[in-house]
């Protein structure tokens, strides 16, 4: 019954469509009609007129009369001859003169050709599951068919066989010769791929990498799964097809396969591992891999080897240091830690002595560098705890000792031609372990101090003289000066204890500032040669001077204070750039202020978090600061006439009506008795001011920038009515409660401000012809129906006394109101597009009207139990007879010669 009812009212919606629709064809069809009329009338005139007189060619007098004249004249009159005599001979026919000649006429005059014959259209290609029903049916007919069937068959008993005997238990085998027969076939594919080595050696390549990864997993299934082998023994099985597939590599010159070995030897501890926690047999068994590696290098140069090797080795080795090392095991690990920083000491040499000699400075960076640094950090975790706890001189002497080395392998490198790239990098390292060496015995704050600025001054003497290593030098003073700062609070049991009681004025704070210091002075250096470097330098210092200014503030300033003091360090922090900018121009500073100005917005956000508006607190000396700092720094970006300066001031005038929202919205929740309308209407009140002066006052906020801010323009009308469009839309949902006044619609403050909206945007979209694009027309109008329908909605609340929640909407006061507003909204639309000509309003209340008869069908035909839903089939039924008297058809459209008159 249900779904009779629906495709009744699916029928009754469709007449009314369907009546629009023939409304404009019929409507179309008579202009058509008419346009033919008018050209049928205007070809309607003599021949001679259309026949060109100079394409004529003469035709003498006795020629008898023309086509046309042969054409326009009446057919001649048939007269019977007089009698004649039998006697009289009949007289002789005069010979007949030639017919006349038809003139040629202009191609334009001659009638058209008929059309030629067109090759008939080709047959449309069948679907895709006729193309199928095909397939499957020449499969069926066409071919060997008995064949065919009989393989099916054959296939469907196999298939059925074979589950009853797996049901059966017929195909369970004792797990030793599962295994065996496994092992048998990779063994067997093995061999084969041997043998196809030199034939097929991709093929051979990847077939015994399987076969080996095969006998692997037999070899885990064996000790893991069915226990039938012991660990140990599995663990020697391993080894042997780990060595073997690495023999296989080398001797097939096989990256790839070594690769594999590789990555077996590493994981196999970890998937055959008991649990027992023996480290000296696991860096044994590292220790030989990496012996194969060293070995491996000596012939082949196969670097992503020597990586992997690293990473595996270091990284597995630095798992167990966090998890299972304790000080008691120093002894027995500190040899693995030496011998294998010695291999991977010696496979940056083997494999720069592989390089052709005019490719030696071709290096492997990653294990030049990485092994010293990770083998010193391990080297430092090792030494915690025990009897190193209370000394760091050991590893200084380390650290000494490290120098000492890879500055004898510099001096030794520097003797030998084509090692000039290994020798500087061995250098440089002795050079950082030796200033590192410094540090381990001093106080770390104070090394901080000394390592930033002995790094600047590097910095700058290897500008001065052109040289790259005193420049690559200073900069790795001054992340060691960071990395000591850290040590130094890292070493006391929390931050808060290494500060002085004073603000500012302690030495956490003052190593920092200074290490700012050297990365603003190298910026500046590397700015005045205009090298890129510059900008690396001013963000490393710009991040220390944030990060210590907040870190002070957190330490010192209470929690409730914290956002207006950190809004009074970004005004000052933007108002430095801005200076410095005024004088030295730079893209990294006014991004600086443009960010310092665009960081009030969350600040703002969370003073109202903390105290529910901004200016409470401190929070109003905080924005007096902002205000006054960042007209100051509007202004050193206007005089340095930086592109950026347009952006900080549009982020300027998009802060302050936020920072005044919040404050707004907070005031009618501290006044007794104020509806929660106020404060819809009131969030909205400071955005409504900056567009009505951008509209009629642009002149005011166009200052300091004035005529240069013009191009910020329609970015600044964009964003702010998307913010009052965002608003606009929440708002709809709001009750509106205009409380201690009388609710009356649209005079009430939530409807005004979004009546305000909506006139803006109009005053703004409204060109100065004073004719609106059809979008737009669409786009405000749609606008319009949707704010009319909230205040009925918000009528009926307030008057009808329904509450505010989801039984609102379905109630049958708010539906009838809906349908006699929308109905009378249709008609006025229909009616006056009509009256006015305008054929997209008529057709915009016809639309209207078929919504609301789909409404009537499919939502109020529920309420026809109660008068107000027969009242609204009444009402719209009336409307529609209104209609039908008043405007039966659409205007007709303008014609062409009318509208261009």
């Amino acid at each position: 019954m249900a779904g009779i009812l629906v495709l009744l009212g699916l029928a009754v919606l469709a007449v009314p469509v369907l009546l629009i629709v023939a409304l404009v064809a019929i409507s179309g069809l008579k202009r058509r009609v008419a346009d033919l009329e008018r050209q049928v009338s205007q070809l309607r005139v003599p021949q001679a007129a259309v026949v060109a007189p100079e394409a004529v060619a003469p035709v003498p007098a006795d020629t008898g009369p023309t086509l046309a004249e042969l054409v326009r004249s009446p057919p001649p009159r048939v007269e019977t001859p007089p009698p004649v005599r039998a006697t009289t001979p009949p007289p002789i026919p005069p010979r007949q003169a030639p017919p006349p000649e038809i003139p040629a006429q202009p191609a334009a005059a001659l009638p058209p050709r008929p059309p030629r014959d067109e090759p008939p259209p080709r047959p449309a290609k069948p679907d895709v599951f006729t193309v199928a029903l095909r397939a499957v049916q020449r499969w069926f007919t066409v071919g060997n068919v008995p064949v065919k069937i009989g393989v099916l068959v054959l296939f469907a008993g196999v298939a059925a066989l074979l589950k009853y005997g797996a049901d059966q238990g017929w195909f369970s085998l004792p797990p030793e010769l599962r295994l065996a027969g496994i092992a048998a076939a990779a063994l067997g594919a093995l061999v084969f791929a041997w043998r196809k080595r030199d034939s097929n050696r991709t093929f051979a390549l990847s077939l015994q990498g399987g076969a080996i990864g095969v006998l692997l997993l037999v070899v885990f299934a064996a000790v893991k799964i069915f226990g039938v082998i012991p660990a140990g023994a599995a663990f020697a099985l391993s080894i042997v097809l780990i060595a073997g597939a690495g023999m296989l590599a080398v001797l097939q010159d096989a990256k790839s396969l070594a690769v594999f070995a590789l990555l077996a030897g590493f994981l196999a501890p970890i998937w055959l591992s008991t649990g027992s926690g023996n480290h000296v047999a696991l860096f044994s068994y590292y220790a030989v891999l990496n012996a194969a590696i060293v070995g491996i290098a000596w012939y082949r140069s196969w670097r992503i080897l020597n990586l992997l090797g690293f990473v595996f080795t270091f990284g597995i080795g630095t798992a167990w240091g966090l998890f299972d090392y304790a000080p008691e095991k120093y002894a027995s690990t500190q040899p693995f830690l030496a011998l294998f920083f010695v291999f991977y000491l010696l496979i940056p040499l083997l494999f720069a002595r592989r390089q052709p000699a005019g490719r030696r400075d071709f290096i492997d960076g990653c294990l030049v560098f990485g092994i010293p640094l990770v083998a010193f950090s391990l080297q430092a975790g090792l030494m915690q705890g025990g009897s190193f706890e209370d000394s760091r001189l050991p590893l200084a002497f380390c650290a000494l000792g490290l120098g000492v080395l890879y500055a004898g392998l510099s001096w030794t490198l520097r003797r030998r031609a084509n090692y000039d790239v290994l020798a500087q990098s061995y250098a440089l390292l002795a050079v950082g372990f030796a200033t590192l060496s410094v540090p381990l015995a001093l106080s770390a704050q104070a090394t901080a101090c000394v390592f930033a600025l002995e790094g600047a001054a590097l910095a700058w003497l290897g500008l001065r003289q052109s040289r790259l290593l005193p420049q690559l030098t200073g900069a790795g003073l001054q992340i060691a000066a960071a990395v000591a700062f850290f040590i130094a609070q890292v070493d006391v049991a929390s931050w808060r204890e290494t500060v002085d009681a004073t603000m500012f004025a302690n030495a956490s704070f003052m190593s920092a500032l200074l290490i700012t210091v050297a990365g603003f002075a190298s910026a500046w250096a590397y700015r005045a040669r205009g090298h890129g470097v510059a900008l690396v330098y001013y963000l490393w210092a710009l991040a220390w001077w944030l990060g210590n200014g907040m870190v002070e503030i957190d330490t010192h300033v209470a929690y409730r204070a914290e956002p207006d003091a950190l809004l009074a360090f970004a005004a000052l922090t933007g108002w430095l750039a801005a200076e410095v900018h005024r004088h030295r121009p730079s893209t990294a500073l006014a991004w600086t202020t443009l960010a310092a100005l665009a960081s009030a917005a969350p600040f703002a956000l969370w003073q109202s978090e903390v105290h529910q508006q901004p200016f409470a607190g401190h929070g109003a000396w905080a924005w007096l600061a902002y205000a006054v700092l960042g007209v100051r720094s509007l202004m050193c970006l206007r005089d340095s006439d930086h592109r950026l300066a347009g952006a900080a001031q549009f982020v300027w005038w998009l802060v302050w009506p936020l920072v005044a929202s919040l404050l707004l919205a907070w005031l009618p929740g501290h006044v007794e008795g104020m509806g929660g309308g106020w404060q819809t209407g009131l969030v909205a009140l400071p955005w409504l001011v900056v567009v009505a002066l951008a509209l009629f006052r642009w002149d005011w906020l166009a200052a300091p920038l004035g005529g240069r801010f013009d191009a910020w323009r329609t970015p600044l009308f964009s964003v702010l009515f998307v913010v009052l469009g965002l608003w606009w839309l929440v708002s709809l949902f709001m009750s509106g409660d205009a409380h201690p006044l009388p609710w009356i619609p649209v005079l009430n403050p939530m409807e005004l401000a979004q009546l305000a909206t909506l006139v803006l945007l109009l005053r703004w979209w409204m060109p100065e012809a004073r004719v609106l694009p059809p979008s737009r027309i669409v786009l405000l109008s749609s606008l319009a129906f949707v704010w009319i329908t909230s205040v009925v909605l918000h009528a009926v609340h307030h008057w009808g006394g329904v509450p505010w929640n989801d039984s609102l909407v379905s109630g049958s006061l708010a539906q009838t109101s809906l349908t006699i507003t929308w109905s009378v909204l249709g008609v006025l639309g229909w009616v006056i597009g009509s009256r006015r000509g305008q054929r997209m309003l008529w057709l915009g209340g016809a639309v209207l009207m078929g919504v609301v008869l789909a409404k009537l069908v499919f939502v109020d035909r529920q309420h026809l139990g109660n008068l107000l839903g027969i009242g609204s089939f009444i009402a719209y039924g009336l409307l529609c007879t209104v209609v039908g008297y008043l405007a039966p058809a659409p205007p007709r459209r303008v014609e062409n010669e009318e509208a261009t008159a």
